[in-house]
């Protein structure tokens, strides 16, 4: 098999931009060490090496995409899915960490979480192998449980914004 080495760069260029994107937006600080979180939270330490395996086989997806579409146009659904996921993905860690609004951050997880199943369901219909949607499967299984997490951070510290500050 040649590798289309375009292809492989925009794919892992994705990934890595996500990863250090997510990494450089996330801030250990205060604020956050004295929100009150569950006790089955993972250690901090755990989020960068799981969000590189995660984002790594999402962009293995990604050039499975781009590499073996049939058709422009399922390419062009490609790069929808990965830009809608891209963008949904980087809202996030602003949301929660620099806004500090966890509930907000908590919407868009849904929002999220739907771009990974499309990323799992339309995928390997555009490219007409399941192997594509099989490599999102720990992206959707680590969002699910990011979503369960932002929730209980919610309802352990809630009200955020304006109301809290009043």
């Amino acid at each position: 098999m040649d590798i289309d080495w375009t292809h492989a760069a925009i794919a892992a260029g994705w990934a890595i931009i996500l990863g250090g994107a997510g990494g450089a937006l996330t801030e250990i600080g205060q604020w956050y060490r004295d929100l009150r979180k569950p006790p089955w939270q993972p250690p901090d330490w755990l989020f960068g090496p799981a969000w590189t395996v995660i984002l790594g086989l999402a962009g293995w997806s990604f050039y499975v995409g781009l590499t073996q579409t049939p058709s422009p146009e399922a390419r062009a659904g490609v790069w929808a899915l990965f830009i809608a996921n891209f963008v949904l993905h980087f809202l996030w860690s602003p949301l929660f960490f620099k806004l500090k609004r966890p509930d907000w951050a908590l919407v868009e997880n849904v929002f999220l979480w739907l771009s990974v199943v499309g990323l799992m369901v339309v995928l390997p219909r555009l490219v007409g192998d399941s192997f594509a949607g099989w490599l999102n499967v720990p992206y959707f299984v680590w969002v699910s449980f990011a979503f369960v997490l932002n929730w209980e951070i919610v309802k352990r510290n809630r009200p955020f914004g304006k109301e809290a500050a009043a």
